[in-house]
C-alpha cells in the first residue's frame, strides 16, 4: 500500500496532473454524481403520483439500457469527429433529458425521457473519457491513469446521492432535476483542456472494420462481453434500489449510537449515505486495481473481484439487516465497485490497441448495461410482486459467480512494459 501511495503521489511520469486527466475526471465526476442519485428519487416520485415501485424502476432501467446502447455510438462519434464534440453532444442530451423529466407526470413520460438521460451519460461517461485518457497515457502508466479517471466516478458517487437527499429537503424533485441539468452543462467549461495525442501511423492504417472483425472473431472478447454483464446488474440494482432497500428493511438506528451522533437518524438518510460510502471506499479500491493491473494478469484480478462480490453479497443477505451490516457491506462492496472498469478497459486496450478502444469498450459496456437494465427493472418488478428484494438479490449473487468463472479462460498474452524515456 505504501508503494501504491508513493507511485500515485510522487512519480513525475504518472500523468496525474495533466490537463487531459484533470478534465476527464471532472466530467466523469459530475456525470456520475447525477447518475448515482437516481435511487434517491424512487420513493419521492412514486409517492407523489401513487405509482407502483416498478414504474420509476423501469424508467431507471431504460436509462441504463440507453446508456449501454449509446456507449458504442458515442465512442464511434468521438473517433470520427472528435472527443470534445462527442462530449458536448452528450452533455446537451443529458441536460435535455433532465429538463424534460422534471415536467413528466406519467410513467411513460419518465421512461421516454430517461432514454435521453442514458444517452447523455454515454457521452459524458467512461467510454469516451477513458479512451481519451488511455491515448494520453504511456504504456507504463495507462492502467493507473484509467483507474484514476474511473475513481472520479466514485468521487461523484460520494456526494451525488447525499446531495440529492439534502436538496430534496429544500425543494421539489422537479427543481433538483433542473439544477442537475445546469450543472452538467457547466462542466463543459473544462473541455479546452482535453487534447489527446493523435493516433500513430500504424493505428491509422487499421480500419474500424478490421479491428471490430478481429475482436468479434476472438473468443476472449466474447468472454469479456459476457463477464461484464454481472457488473452492470449488481451496480445498477444497488444504485437504484439500495436506498429504498435500506429505508424499508433495515433495523432502527439507535439513539445515542455512532450514526445518530453524526446526524444519521433515519434509515432514509442511511440509504443515501450508503451509496456515498460505496463511492468513498471505491476510490482506493479502483486505484489499487489500476496499480495491480500493471503487474498481474487482468483476467485473474477480474475473476477475484467478482468472486469477492459474490461472497460479500451472499453474506449480507444471510445476516440480519442492521445499520452496522449496511455500513460494512457498503464499505466492502465499495472497494470492489468500479475496480472492474480500469481492468476491463485496460484489457481491451492490451488486446486490441488504442485506436478504437472507445468503440470496443462501448460494445462490451452494452453487456454491462443489459445487466443494469435487468437489475433495476427486476428489482422494481419483484418488489411489487413479493414485497421485498430478496429474490432479485440472489440472482445478483448467481451472476457474480458466473462472471468470476468466464474470465478465467481469457487469453491475455504477456506484454513487456517499457519504462518511459527520461
Amino acid at each position: 500500500m505504501v508503494q501504491l501511495q508513493q507511485e500515485i503521489l510522487m512519480s513525475s511520469r504518472t500523468p496525474l496532473m495533466t490537463p487531459v486527466l484533470i478534465a476527464g475526471c471532472l466530467v466523469i465526476l459530475v456525470s456520475f454524481a447525477i447518475r448515482a442519485s437516481f435511487g434517491v428519487f424512487q420513493i419521492p416520485v412514486a409517492s407523489e403520483f401513487g405509482w407502483p415501485r416498478a414504474e420509476f424502476s423501469l424508467a431507471i432501467a431504460i436509462q441504463n439500457l440507453a446508456w449501454g446502447i449509446g456507449q458504442p455510438i458515442f465512442g464511434a462519434i468521438a473517433e470520427k469527429i472528435g472527443d470534445r464534440k462527442a462530449i458536448i453532444m452528450g452533455a446537451v442530451t443529458y441536460a435535455a433529458g433532465l429538463v424534460l423529466s422534471s415536467g413528466a407526470v406519467t410513467p411513460i413520460e419518465h421512461q421516454l425521457y430517461e432514454v435521453l438521460v442514458g444517452f447523455g451519460i454515454a457521452g459524458t461517461g467512461f467510454g469516451v473519457i477513458l479512451a481519451v485518457v488511455g491515448r494520453a497515457s504511456s504504456d507504463e502508466h495507462r492502467s493507473m491513469s484509467l483507474a484514476i479517471a474511473t475513481a472520479a466516478g466514485s468521487a461523484g458517487q460520494i456526494f451525488g446521492a447525499p446531495m440529492a437527499e439534502w436538496l430534496l429537503g429544500m425543494m421539489a424533485w422537479q427543481q433538483v432535476f433542473l439544477l442537475f441539468a445546469a450543472v452538467i452543462l457547466l462542466v463543459l467549461m473544462v473541455l479546452p483542456m482535453m487534447r489527446a495525442p493523435a493516433a500513430s501511423k500504424v493505428e491509422l492504417q487499421e480500419s474500424m472494420g478490421d479491428i471490430l472483425g478481429k475482436a468479434m472473431r476472438d473468443p476472449s472478447f466474447t468472454l469479456i462481453f459476457l463477464g461484464f454483464f454481472s457488473c452492470g446488474y449488481q451496480l445498477a440494482f444497488i444504485t437504484a434500489h439500495f436506498p429504498a432497500f435500506v429505508t424499508e428493511m433495515c433495523g432502527p438506528i439507535l439513539a445515542g449510537g455512532v450514526l445518530h451522533s453524526i446526524g444519521i437518524t433515519t434509515t432514509s438518510a442511511l440509504g443515501a449515505i450508503s451509496i456515498s460510502l460505496i463511492g468513498f471506499f471505491n476510490i482506493m479500491g479502483t486505484l489499487t486495481a489500476g496499480w495491480l493491473g500493471n503487474r498481474l494478469p487482468k483476467k485473474y484480478l477480474l475473476a477475484g473481484i467478482y468472486t469477492a462480490r459474490t461472497i460479500v453479497a451472499a453474506a449480507f443477505i444471510f445476516l440480519p439487516i442492521t445499520p452496522l451490516t449496511v455500513v460494512i457491506f457498503s464499505a466492502v462492496m465499495g472497494a470492489l465497485w468500479l475496480a472492474t472498469v480500469p481492468l476491463t478497459s485496460g484489457l481491451i486496450a492490451h488486446l486490441y490497441g488504442l485506436r478504437y478502444m472507445g468503440t470496443l469498450y462501448g460494445i462490451v459496456f452494452f453487456s454491462h448495461q443489459i445487466g443494469g437494465f435487468l437489475g433495476v427493472w427486476l428489482g422494481g418488478r419483484m418488489y411489487d410482486t413479493y414485497g421485498d428484494y430478496t429474490f432479485v438479490w440472489w440472482i445478483g449473487v448467481g451472476v457474480g459467480a458466473f462472471s468470476a468463472l468466464v474470465h478465467l479462460p481469457i487469453r491475455e498474452p504477456r506484454k513487456t512494459v517499457v519504462p518511459a524515456a527520461a
